[in-house]
């Protein structure tokens, strides 16, 4: 079917085949190249169809969105048109990102203006929460550790979202990634002095305000800044927690807090503060950048890590996960009521994966797979464990002198310029990760997973990046000197300006054969 973009169109729906309307007589293809099939939404400056791309190979959908005031005053329609063009300005400007709409074109046609922009297929936070419910606390946790990192990524790149709601996230069908979409309502080219001055400037934003109670009080009186987008957000999990939209939350008349947290059974007292502090109306009490909120809600993932009691190990384990699981005072009687020791626990998890590694090594069996506990008749199969740490834990644990980081989760954390050289991070996870000046020389990154994370200017000098995961990642400038790449994926990567030179194989075509695609960045 064929969707006529004429806005006054008595009848725009049309049968496959045609070229132009039957009802108006207007053309279907606009620019020759993009054909509506459905209308995906209207709103006061515009619709939003699904496409298709007629001119690329299996026809792909893309979104169309058409330039079409509900009122037809001049002013209005200068509005409108600088709103879109703001979008399409923004879109090209950061639009490279892995969780943020790309640009594929920006017309005008028989004055109108369209904006074509990569299709994102899946539900909003917002249909979610309607579909099932209210989210827990973990999963709140889960998407600050998507989103904060976007905003920084705006932020840097001097733009203000100012609208960011649960119907502006959608969680992307083809990897369940969080994308932010809508930029209709952006601030773009803000410099500090803008929001040092920002009581001073009558003119210091203009036109949208983002949403109704998900704008903080400074965004409403037209004085956005970056703290604005972290209000927003936080609104945003208050929703996906209660399910209740932001008028039915009560609120202090005179000190204007939230009281959202009676209408959440389960909810720890530091997360509802860390969500507190994003609420706050004042800006001076608000969290400034995303990044101090992602680095508060880390700090208290790793003390509420460290709170929890270790498992007793089972009776079927091997004799040396057995005995590393036997604290040196095991013979002595425990004091009743003292604390476990939790950080001896997590080292000798640690060292016993470290054991079980080097055995398989010795052995030939394959690394990732599920390792064989005992050698006697009552040999048996575990399933492959995948640990979680912070930050803060990897960190301290590299200071201790560990080096053994195979299979650990690490996806969203932010290691900027830190220091992990020679860590063997075999088939860890590091999707989305903040890696931009981390060195990691000579460590081994083996099936290691990248996607998505930002790898700008990070030493990787003699790395063992065997099979490594490195689509829609930033590796901007990144040093691959002696580098083992062979079998590494770079689809839709940005490689631009990394440094490859004496590559570890490269005079054989190392990086000719790694997997890329036409969206990957190659180095000039």
């Amino acid at each position: 079917m064929s969707y006529c973009l004429n806005p006054n169109c008595p009848k725009p729906d049309n049968p496959d085949g045609l070229d132009i309307c039957q009802a108006c007589g207007s053309k279907l293809l606009l620019n020759d190249q993009y054909r509506a099939i459905k209308v995906l939404g209207r709103g006061g400056f515009g619709t939003t169809f699904l496409a298709v791309d007629t001119k690329l190979p299996g026809n792909p959908t893309c979104v169309i969105k058409q330039l079409r005031p509900a009122a037809t005053a001049p002013h209005i329609l200068t509005m409108a048109r600088e709103l879109f063009l703001r979008e399409a300005t923004t879109l090209g400007k950061v639009g490279n990102h892995p969780q943020l709409p790309r640009l594929l074109g920006y017309l005008e046609n028989e004055n109108e203006f369209y904006l074509i922009q990569e299709y994102v297929g899946g539900l909003t936070l917002q249909q979610e929460v309607k579909r099932f419910g209210p989210k827990s606390e973990e999963e709140v946790k889960q998407v600050l550790q998507e989103v904060l990192p976007i905003l920084d990524y705006l932020h840097k790149n001097g733009v203000i979202h100012r609208d960011i709601k649960p119907a502006n996230l959608i969680r992307r069908d083809i990897d369940k990634k969080l994308v932010l979409i809508d930029f209709g309502a952006v601030k773009d080219k803000v410099t500090q002095a803008m929001v040092e001055n920002a009581p001073e400037l009558s003119t210091f934003t203009s036109f949208a305000v983002g949403t109704p109670m998900y704008a903080p009080p400074e965004q409403m009186a037209m004085r956005p800044i970056y703290a604005s987008d972290i209000y927003a957000l936080g609104v945003t999990c208050v929703y996906l927690l209660t399910g209740k939209s932001p008028k039915e939350i009560e609120r202090d008349p005179r000190t204007g807090e939230w009281h959202w947290q009676r209408h959440v059974k389960n909810i720890s007292p530091q997360f509802a503060a860390l969500l507190n502090k994003m609420l706050q109306d004042a800006v001076k009490d608000r969290y400034q950048t995303a990044m101090d909120v992602l680095a508060d809600l880390q700090l208290l993932e790793s003390n509420q890590g460290a709170a929890v009691a270790v498992p007793t190990t089972s009776t079927e384990d091997d004799d040396l996960s057995s005995a590393l699981s036997t604290p040196p005072s095991q013979g002595r009687p425990r004091v009743p009521g003292a604390p476990k020791r939790s950080s001896y626990a997590s080292s000798v998890s640690q060292n016993a994966q470290a054991a079980r590694v080097r055995q398989s090594r010795m052995t030939g069996t394959q690394l990732g797979g599920p390792p064989v506990v005992g050698t006697g008749p009552g040999q048996h199969l575990r399933p492959k464990v995948t640990p979680r740490m912070t930050a803060a834990q990897l960190l301290t644990a590299y200071k201790r002198g560990e080096r053994d980081f195979i299979d650990v989760d690490l996806s969203n954390v932010v290691l900027r310029n830190a220091d992990l050289s020679g860590a063997n991070f075999a088939n860890a996870n590091f999707t989305n990760a903040d890696l931009k000046g981390c060195i990691l020389a000579n460590a081994v990154l083996r099936e290691a997973n990248f996607q998505g994370a930002n790898l700008h200017d990070a030493n990787l000098c003699g790395a063992y990046l065997v099979q490594a995961n490195f689509e829609r990642a930033n590796l901007k400038g990144a040093k691959l000197h002696d580098a083992s790449i062979s079998g590494a994926n770079f689809t839709s990567a940005d490689i631009s300006g990394a440094d490859f030179s004496m590559v570890s194989g490269f005079v054989q075509g190392q990086l000719d054969r790694a997997k890329k695609n036409w969206f990957t960045k190659l180095p000039k």
